[in-house]
């Protein structure tokens, strides 16, 4: 197209989203979507990375959302390519992270399930994203593209955040518009502040209460509530727990931090002797609750942006609101106490049998792994973790050290780790650290080719065992032997190198080495660890 031709629809959703503050996108091209892509040609300001499969797709678009806090695009064609991506965008809607789907649609005059039998037509393609989105808009007019999107962004970004579709025909992206370049669009959502009665009445609890401790998460991160649950915390003397998805939420080495082993018996027990509970950025779903065995024992005070999971599992006085808003009116509100010696040593004594239970499980190889990992990665650099036996490890050992760690414990999915990394690392804030299984690494290997493409700074540890790890680990705990877990794999590091990607084969003696080695390298890089991992007893199951 050259200067002289009309702009198109397809103009108006870069100009839209280049106006609205998006930097870079991610997606694969499609039939129905070439009018949108050929526009990126003449988006300059708009940075694409392309996947080579639609869910690994949505799954960087997800890391780069969740590592910038910012809503992040994701371009993706009609039917089998939108679809492809269900799997991913339920993680994003279990972890709030704002990721704006644009899909093509086939041409206006098939909507409505006419079964005209167009290529990729479904009878109502939205209709399959209602479980995994927060809102779904059908576009039928160029004119609309400017306006949906706008309205789009600010649902995905407002909390509770989460992922939002906007289809668009393939013939309204092509169709010229006389709608002029959209400058005038606003991205910034209303604040979700929580009733000042509630809030009051938070307070008087708290300040009354003789033990409160707080439990905090994935919401107060997400919220930029870390500062105001720190005064809080110390304003109060009250201990503070961390779930899996809240882990940077507040400092791990901090007097009061009982860091994140909540799936341990001792911490459970510690939060349930509250005579107040501060949740907060939590639903008390199954992990955050040790497997529902969490019965607390005092009042329970519940903040959520969800309205949904305000006392979905425990009774409490519940909060609609936005953790960090929250947080920030509490901490205002409290009178600060002097208690800390007497609370720093009750700290330290659920963290010390916490030690003192793993200490008897045999499993020094696996804490020395961690603590080498830990070792690896720079301070304050991300790290993205798959669903493998490692990462269980991590949620409730690994100290953030100022970088934040996120997996895919929200919807339980393997493949997420590596392309999510992908997508933060498209920030240039890098390295990147992502770990997987080899069951979970075959799901997203082809995105080694990205990673090369792209000169994306992600370091990829693979550990490999064999199989499906904590698979085998269920099954043979419940059954006595493993069924169907055991892989054939391919040899990694050689196909890392086929994609022209530095790989190393590790051993455990040495992975902190060539970790760190492969770490401190610009662009992308491969290590490969043949290892079995153990997992440590749960304690859900006791009595």
């Amino acid at each position: 197209m050259g200067g002289s031709a009309p702009r198109n629809g397809g103009d108006l959703v870069t100009e839209t989203l280049t106006a609205l503050g998006a930097r870079v996108a991610f997606g694969i091209p499609g039939q129905h979507a070439l009018g949108l892509f050929d526009a990126l040609r003449r988006a300059p300001e708009l940075r694409f990375v392309s996947s080579r499969v639609e869910n690994n797709a949505a799954f960087a678009a997800d890391g780069h959302a969740r590592l910038t806090g910012e809503v992040t695009p994701l371009l993706v064609s009609t039917g089998p390519g939108a679809l492809l991506t269900l799997a991913s965008l339920q993680e994003s809607k279990a972890a709030s992270a704002p990721v704006l789907v644009i899909s093509s649609q086939i041409p206006r005059a098939g909507l409505g399930g006419g079964r005209h039998g167009y290529l990729h037509e479904l009878p109502e393609q939205s209709a399959s994203f209602a479980n995994v989105t927060k809102s779904a808009v059908t576009v039928r007019h160029a004119s609309q593209i400017p306006s949906a999107l706008a309205e789009a962004w600010r649902t995905a970004a407002a909390a509770p955040a989460g992922p939002v579709l906007v289809e668009i025909p393939q013939d309204v992206l092509l169709e010229p518009t006389v709608v002029p370049p959209v400058a005038d669009v606003n991205p910034v959502p209303a604040p979700l502040a929580p009733r000042a009665e509630l809030v009051d009445e938070a307070a008087r609890l708290l300040d009354e209460a003789r033990r409160p401790v707080v439990l905090a998460g994935g919401g107060v991160s997400r919220s930029g509530g870390q500062k105001a649950l720190l005064e809080l915390s110390e304003a109060l003397q009250a201990p503070v727990a961390t779930t899996f998805g809240g882990k940077d939420a507040f400092p791990w080495e901090h007097p009061l931090s009982l860091q994140s082993w909540i799936e341990d018996r001792h911490t459970t027990d510690y939060l349930e002797g509250a005579d107040v509970l501060l949740v907060v950025g939590s639903g008390l779903g199954e992990l955050s609750s040790n497997y529902h065995t969490f019965a607390p024992k005092g009042r329970v005070v519940q903040v959520e942006a969800d309205l949904g999971k305000l006392e979905s599992n425990v009774p409490a006085l519940g909060i609609h609101g936005d953790a960090a808003l929250t947080l920030t009116a509490l901490a205002e509100r409290v009178s600060p106490r002097d208690r800390a010696p007497e609370v720093a040593a009750e700290v330290a004594g659920v963290k010390a049998r916490v030690a003192r239970r793993l200490a008897g499980q045999d499993l020094a190889a696996e804490q020395a792994l961690l603590a080498s990992v830990r070792a690896a990665l720079p301070d304050g650099a991300p790290s993205f973790w798959d669903m493998t036996v490692l990462a269980y490890w991590a949620w409730s050992a690994w100290d953030p050290r100022g970088g934040q760690a996120h997996s895919a414990q929200g919807s339980g999915g393997l493949g997420y780790g590596f392309p999510a990394a992908l997508g933060a690392a498209a920030t240039g804030l890098g390295p990147v650290l992502a770990v997987s299984g080899d069951g979970g690494a075959m799901y997203s290997i082809a995105e080694l080719a990205t990673a090369r493409q792209h000169g994306l700074d992600v370091t990829w540890l693979i550990v490999d065992d064999g199989g499906y790890g904590i698979l085998r680990e269920y099954m043979e705990g419940a059954f006595g032997e493993a069924t169907h877990t055991e892989l054939t794999r391919p040899d990694f590091v050689a196909l890392a190198a086929s994609f022209g990607v530095p790989a190393t084969l590790t051993t455990p003696e040495k992975v902190e080495e060539d970790l760190a080695a492969a770490l401190a390298e610009p662009g992308p890089s491969v290590v490969v660890l043949p290892m079995f991992v153990g997992l440590f007893a749960p304690t859900h199951l006791d009595g």
